[in-house]
């Protein structure tokens, strides 16, 4: 069996999935095998994918999510490692080598992400300093915002099947909700290379097309806090960030005229601030 599985889950983008699928055969390490999962596309990625016939496994699915993708190429893999690539982005030519340079020092526990390149209409984009990714315990920053690209991120199949593989009943933020599960209880390794560009700017990105994207970190967050085995310390940052959350989506809500559902988040965040006082 291969030691790496890279998936690609994919939907109507058969115009960039050849450039995500060439990145990923121009890796360095080759021990790998490739899957990727067409999410239900009406597009030519079926037609596509039938010239790669034999270099790598096709797997077809109703349109069902980015989540329930993954997961599908997940219980096809093989491999003792799995990684994810999102179908607009692309690998650079060194970024499974890198990581599995310091996987062979690890144990079964490994997690690792790189840093990587942003690419908008033609141009590299320069991130903010809040967006500067790092390796070791960062769970609080990674509650207020997500510090893992799934096209970087690299784990073990063992660690994978115990925290949990991605939600599917999460529209969006569904890495959001991954990442949580796994920077409250497990340390992150990172190559601090840029190793994956991630082209954004187009119509369909789920950031672009998902209304109130927070409603769905609040579940993740709510998720983690029903757990009784998270640190008192974590808790009380989760909650913290929940307000916060909760107060951006209630904001949303009243300038739509949703009074009913702007109060029904600050309560939900009133309800867990005093719970967490009042232990």
């Amino acid at each position: 069996m291969p030691l790496v599985s890279a998936i690609i889950p994919t939907h109507n983008r058969a115009s960039v999935l050849e450039r995500a699928i060439g990145s990923v055969f121009a890796q360095t390490f080759q021990d790998y095998e490739l899957i990727v999962v067409d999410d239900g596309s009406t597009d030519s990625t079926q037609d596509l994918l039938a010239g790669y016939q034999g270099r790598l496994v096709a797997l077809r699915q109703e349109n069902r999510g980015a989540a329930a993708a993954r997961n599908l190429g997940v219980r096809h893999a093989g491999g003792e490692l799995v990684s994810f690539l999102d179908s607009d982005d692309e690998w650079l030519p060194e970024k499974l080598r890198r990581q599995i340079d310091l996987f062979r020092a690890g144990d079964d526990t490994f997690v690792c992400h790189t840093d990587e390149i942003w690419h908008r209409d033609g141009k590299n984009v320069s991130q903010k300093v809040k967006h500067a990714k790092q390796g070791g315990r960062f769970f609080e920053r990674a509650l207020e915002l997500c510090l893992i690209s799934p096209s970087s991120v690299i784990i073990s199949r063992a660690l994978l099947d115990r925290v949990g593989w991605f939600d599917e009943s999460l529209p969006a933020a569904e890495d959001y909700d991954l990442w949580l599960r796994l920077t409250a209880f497990y340390p992150v390794h990172f190559v601090a290379e840029p190793l994956v560009i991630k082209h954004g700017g187009h119509e369909d990105q789920l950031s672009r097309v998902t209304p109130a994207i927070d409603r769905f970190r609040i579940k993740a967050i709510l998720k983690l806090l029903d757990r009784d085995d998270l640190r008192s310390d974590y808790r009380q940052a989760a909650i913290r960030e929940l307000a916060r959350k909760c107060e951006i989506v209630a904001s949303g809500c009243e300038k739509k005229g949703k009074i009913d559902e702007a109060e029904w988040y600050r309560g939900l965040a009133a309800s867990h601030t005093k719970a967490h006082d009042g232990a």
